[in-house]
C-alpha cells in the first residue's frame, strides 16, 4: 500500500481506533473465528497460514507496514478467518471496528480513496493470482508472472 490510511485521519476518527501489540509468535486471531475488525499493521510483520490435512503449514499471505487484513471479510456473508494469524516478530496493529469503519468511510472521502484504491488492487492481484493458476503447464505460468511483472522475478524467503 503506497499511503498509510491512518494518516489520512483526524483526531477524532483516530480516537475510535483500538491498538494491540502483539509478541513474536503470538496469534492474534484463529483460523474459522469471526472477523470483527479490518487491522492495519503499523509495525512488524503477520502471516496468514493455515494446515494442510496432511499437517504442513500452507502460508497464504505475509502482511507487513501499512498493510491491512480484515477488510474482505468484515462485510462478508461468511465473515470468518481462513487461517490463523501469527505475528512473525513484535507487531503494533490497529484494529477498526465496522460501525467505525463505516463512519469514517462516510465522512472522509480521502480514506475512501485510498479505501477502495486498496480494495481494487487486491481484487486485481487475486485476479492475477487466478489467471496464472488457470495456465496448464509451467512455462505457461511462467510467462505470464514475467509479464506481470515486467520481466522480473521476485524471490520472497520466508
Amino acid at each position: 500500500m503506497e499511503k498509510n490510511l491512518l494518516n489520512v485521519l483526524n483526531e477524532t476518527e483516530k480516537s475510535n481506533i483500538t491498538y494491540k501489540k502483539i509478541s513474536k509468535n503470538e496469534i492474534l486471531f484463529n483460523e474459522n473465528e469471526k472477523c470483527k475488525y479490518i487491522g492495519i499493521v503499523i509495525q512488524g510483520e503477520l502471516i496468514i497460514s493455515s494446515y494442510s490435512y496432511n499437517g504442513n503449514e500452507i502460508i497464504y499471505n505475509i502482511l507487513e507496514d501499512n498493510d491491512i487484513f480484515g477488510n474482505n471479510l468484515l462485510f462478508s456473508t461468511s465473515p470468518f478467518y481462513k487461517g490463523n494469524i501469527i505475528a512473525k516478530k513484535d507487531t503494533l496493529i490497529a484494529l477498526l471496528d465496522e460501525e467505525n469503519l463505516l463512519n469514517i468511510l462516510s465522512s472522509n472521502k480521502v480514506f475512501l480513496k485510498e479505501y477502495l484504491k486498496i480494495q481494487s488492487d487486491n481484487a486485481k492481484q487475486l485476479n492475477q493470482t487466478i489467471k496464472l493458476l488457470s495456465f496448464i503447464n509451467a512455462e505457461e505460468r511462467f510467462l505470464y508472472y514475467l509479464f506481470v511483472n515486467n520481466n522480473e522475478i521476485s524471490i520472497n524467503n520466508i
